[in-house]
């Protein structure tokens, strides 16, 4: 990146926002460090962890924090880098060519933004989120270095070239389902969120649901951790299965007595019928 560029980014950047939490996520100071650090240096924040460990829920809350639009760009294995910068409707150029409907030599009709051409022709900083990245084939990751770097992609069609008005806060996670590229690790800050402990399970759910039954609360905490430390569990329950099964509880007014000696709505928890046999041969479930 050339020094007027750097200096043009970086102009006032000793009054940047920074991200303190929200009243809805509860980000441990690692965390936020982690996200001040990328939005100094500009440079995309990484985020791997378990499934259900708050990482999209992360760029909903910077978002919120900071007082910005959230743009997300979803994940799919079928999905192309280009796919995020703009799509050319060549469809309907031709329908339009044939019904003779509008002007079809105005090419800019029929380019069509993507989330990441969206972040970057905004009028305001936006926070940009790009989820499950490793979802995507592992040529992805480096078909975006050019334009995570530059902040800027052309479009051949209408020989144009987009640059971004405000650079936007980038934020990507990953299941670690597959290895990303050196490349592009190199241009990341990365982050791992650590499964929560009990304590912090406790915060997380009092940001959620207020006042419990701490009895009810402490009995789901320790089921919950219980089933976590059987090492014969192919997927653990995550947090948000937590709060779901709280929820259950709740609503259902279970006694907590049948919680410890029990575990209600074991469906709530747990997905393979392997895991619920496994939580059986330790526990009555129901």
């Amino acid at each position: 990146m050339d020094k007027k560029y750097w200096k043009k980014e970086n102009e006032g950047t000793s009054k940047m926002k920074k991200f303190t939490g929200s009243s809805s996520y509860v980000a441990t100071k690692e965390l936020m460090n982690a996200v001040n650090v990328a939005i100094a240096l500009q440079k995309p924040l990484l985020i791997k962890g378990e499934p259900g460990t708050g990482k999209t829920m992360l760029a909903e809350a910077v978002a919120e924090s900071l007082n910005m639009k959230l743009i997300v760009w979803g994940i799919k294995s079928t999905t192309k880098a280009q796919e995020g910068l703009y799509v050319y409707d060549t469809v309907q150029r031709l329908y339009d060519s044939q019904f003779g409907e509008g002007d079809v030599s105005d090419i800019k009709r029929y380019i069509k933004l993507g989330k990441l051409g969206e972040a970057f022709s905004s009028d305001e900083q936006v926070v940009l989120l790009i989820d499950e990245i490793d979802k995507a084939d592992l040529e992805f990751p480096n078909d975006l270095l050019w334009e995570l770097d530059r902040m800027e992609f052309y479009i051949p069609e209408t020989k144009e070239t987009i640059t971004t008005k405000h650079r936007p806060i980038v934020i990507i996670t990953s299941n670690a389902e597959k290895e990303l590229p050196d490349a592009f690790l190199r241009r990341c800050i990365f982050h791992y969120i650590e499964f929560p402990d009990k304590d912090k399970i406790r915060e997380i759910i009092q940001v959620h649901f207020g006042d419990l039954d701490q009895k009810l609360v402490d009995a789901a905490i320790d089921a919950f951790y219980d089933i976590r430390s059987m090492r014969q569990i192919m997927k653990k329950p995550s947090t948000s299965e937590l709060l779901d099964w709280i929820q259950a509880l709740q609503i259902s007014g279970v006694d907590v007595k049948k919680i410890k000696d029990t575990i209600p709505y074991i469906g709530v928890l747990l997905k393979k019928n392997q895991d619920i046999d496994v939580v059986k041969g330790y526990r009555h479930v129901y």
